[in-house]
């Protein structure tokens, strides 16, 4: 009785399966797929069943080995990358394949040749996107029949050769001192362009000041002329009515006129006068009658005339 109660617990414990989260048991049944074992508590009888594949559900990612592969434009580069994937159909991943891993690295392997030997250098170095777009479209499709999902495929390294790197190094370089180049031309030409545009204006604002100038001077002109010819004017008139006073004024004041021009004369220092004292004084009596006459002031009676008398030449030092 023992005997067969030992073998009935040996037999519930033999037939009590776990699965953890994440994974899935596909359980057969003499050898025949017959269904999925989910997460937790499962029965499973011994002899009769088991389990044949433990199958992880999780996201997982493989990593691709680096490949050497020929560009369009025959030039060799080291590509590697990674593949994420996540299996969706726990039965058809387990046996519609015969091992999954090697066959998604191969699929990966092969489409990254394809894609990439279909383009030119300058394109793998700067569409990596595209890459992976397309690589991603490829290994998809052909992973469906085998239950996987393929979420990312990545192209984390690209190796040019050594010599085509140097060239790039010196076609940048070469690029970027032309674009300094360019740039520099432009700055001294817009330099240039400001410095004429500001000659430009100070010309035009010289050209208008010296106008203004020139308008002004004219107009001084024009009024001294002005004024000139109604005193001219005056005088001819007062002449013409017989006037007497009118002429000596006029004459006097030329005469005090040219006598102040000898003596601020620069290169005078003596100035000689052959004239009389008498002659010379005569002269100024008759500018101050003259402008008695004019302010109106009376005349005061002349003194008996007296003996001309030869006199000194004066002298005015200048």
């Amino acid at each position: 009785m023992s005997a067969i109660a030992a073998l009935a617990l040996l037999f519930v414990i033999m037939s009590v399966k776990i699965v953890h989260q994440g994974y899935r048991f596909t359980i057969e049944h003499f050898g025949r797929f017959v269904r999925v074992a989910e997460p937790g508590f499962n029965f499973v009888p011994p002899f009769f069943y088991r389990v044949g594949r433990r199958i992880n559900m999780m996201e997982q990612v493989l990593d691709i080995p680096g490949q050497e592969i020929i560009t369009k434009d025959n030039a060799m580069i080291g590509v590697d990358g990674v593949v994420f994937f996540q299996v969706l159909d726990p039965a058809k991943a387990a046996y519609e394949v015969s091992d999954l891993y090697s066959a998604i690295m191969a699929l990966s392997t092969t489409n990254l040749r394809t894609v990439m030997g279909s383009m030119d250098l300058d394109e793998t170095l700067s569409k990596r996107d595209e890459i992976n777009a397309r690589l991603l479209a490829v290994v998809d499709e052909a992973t469906e029949a085998w239950g996987v999902k393929i979420t990312r495929v990545e192209v984390k390294d690209i190796r040019p050769p050594a010599d085509i790197v140097n060239a790039m190094t010196r076609q940048m370089k070469a690029e970027r001192e032309k674009r300094a180049q360019i740039l520099e031309a432009e700055g001294s030409r817009q330099s240039e362009i400001l410095r004429a545009e500001g000659q430009k204006q100070s010309q035009i604002l010289q050209a208008e000041g010296q106008r203004e100038r020139a308008f002004r001077e004219a107009e001084a002109r024009e009024r001294s002329a002005q004024a000139e010819a109604t005193a001219t004017k005056v005088v001819s008139d007062a002449i013409e009515a017989g006037s007497g006073q009118a002429i000596n004024y006029f004459v006097a004041q030329k005469y005090v006129e040219a006598l102040g021009k000898f003596a601020t004369s620069p290169n005078a220092k003596t100035i000689l006068f052959p004239v009389e004292a008498t002659q010379l004084m005569g002269t100024l009596g008759g500018i101050g009658e003259l402008a008695r006459d004019v302010f109106g002031e009376t005349k005061a009676p002349a003194d008996p005339a007296k003996p001309a008398t030869k006199a000194r030449i004066p002298r005015i030092e200048g």
